[in-house]
């Protein structure tokens, strides 16, 4: 029994025998490469030594994979800090849109194509509403954020989307809501549904679709049809659900979930020889957390459907707060509400400065003698070379 094991734990113990099982696609296996090899030399190391008394330190460079639970502390802290440029000190909402579980096994099989109709789905229906002068009448700025997991690990796509609660019109005056209500949850829900399904019908008579695995069955027209006449019967979800009063309670969120991954290794709380165990949130129970244990191989499947495939971009920002947009609307638009500006934390993406601040300590004195430390790269070949001296 191991106890607090790490991904690279169990992957270490579970991977092989999974591949007796699966076969994982190029992305997955590149994956597990690197979380199998993150900070153990094989990617390099730096070497720190004093000036004054000559210690020295190695420090492995970890393999900077944006799936891996040890590689996204400091990315997170620089990422969100770079968000201050651009947020408005205002309130904001939080939005959660989710397609039937019907649709899973065909999304899996064709994930950058609908993953992609999905966002586009989102965007498009919250800007429709928006702009509509009964609810808006203006263009918001909002950042949408592709899950693919459930707390148990399950696959469930879903997309969280973060609104300024105002927006700018066709004018350039700044249309603020103030009744606090955004937009109709249930006129959300519709007109986001006949979006996605409309992509996903345009997808299938240009014959744009793969059909492989558990989604194999729908290469028969009877199949496809019944899923997508059970999909249109059924209510889709697009809940509006907590709104944010000003820009840092907006930071804090954008902390907690931007560059989350499908699990920590702070989750992960034991590994014996075929099973690990869990901590889960059981949201039937608001939110509790319980322990889950599954079979080794089983927890690896499902921590591998959630590596995004190959240059996949799940963040995505629109309207105002789009890349496009962003450096010349959020001046005016501070100009038009009379809010501040916030100032960045560290300068030129610094992680020296983010690891000073975030962890109180000073990567560039000497934990010995107080004495400055000088870095150098060293190489993979000289890493070898110190591991088996």
């Amino acid at each position: 029994m191991t106890n607090n094991p790490t991904m690279q734990d169990v992957l270490r113990q579970f991977y092989p025998e999974y591949l007796d099982v699966y076969t994982p696609n190029d992305r997955q296996a590149k994956t597990v490469h690197h979380i199998m090899n993150c900070k153990t030399g094989a990617y390099g190391a730096n070497v720190s030594q004093c000036s004054e008394c000559g210690h020295v330190q190695y420090h492995n460079n970890s393999c900077r994979d944006r799936s891996c639970p040890m590689c996204q502390a400091i990315s997170n802290e620089l990422w969100v800090d770079a968000q201050n440029e651009h947020v408005l000190d205002i309130d904001y909402y939080h939005l959660v849109f989710t397609v039937p579980s019907e649709l899973n096994a065909l999304i899996y099989c064709n994930q950058k194509k609908l993953y992609s109709l999905f966002f586009q789905s989102v965007s498009d229906t919250v800007m429709e509403l928006s702009k509509d002068a009964a609810h808006m009448g203006g263009t918001p700025g909002f950042i949408s954020i592709m899950h693919t997991w459930g707390s148990n690990l399950s696959y469930h796509p879903h997309i969280h989307l973060l609104s300024t609660s105002g927006g700018l019109d066709p004018e350039r005056n700044w249309r603020q809501k103030k009744d606090g209500y955004f937009l109709p949850g249930k006129a959300m829900a519709a007109l986001f549904k006949g979006k996605f399904m409309s992509g996903l019908k345009r997808l299938h008579d240009m014959d744009k679709l793969c059909y492989e695995g558990t989604a194999e069955k729908y290469r028969n027209s009877y199949e496809y049809q019944e899923l997508l006449n059970t999909c249109y019967v059924k209510k889709w979800v697009a809940d509006i659900r907590e709104s944010f009063a000003g820009a840092e309670t907006v930071m804090n969120y954008l902390g907690r979930y931007t560059h989350r991954i499908a699990i920590s290794n702070s989750r992960i709380l034991q590994m014996d020889e075929t099973t690990v165990t869990f901590k889960i949130k059981d949201y039937k129970q608001d939110g509790a957390w319980k322990e889950l244990t599954l079979d080794g191989v089983e927890f690896v499947r499902r921590f591998l459907m959630h590596i995004p495939p190959k240059g996949f971009v799940r963040i995505r920002h629109y309207g105002i707060l789009s890349n496009h947009n962003k450096r010349k609307l959020i001046p005016i638009c501070r100009n038009l509400i009379g809010c501040r500006e916030f100032l960045r934390k560290f300068r030129n993406n610094d992680k020296v400065q983010a690891i000073r601040i975030l962890y109180k300590k000073d990567v560039t004195v000497c934990p010995h003698c107080g004495g400055q430390v000088s870095y150098q790269v060293c190489t993979t070949q000289l890493m070898h070379r110190k591991n088996s001296a």
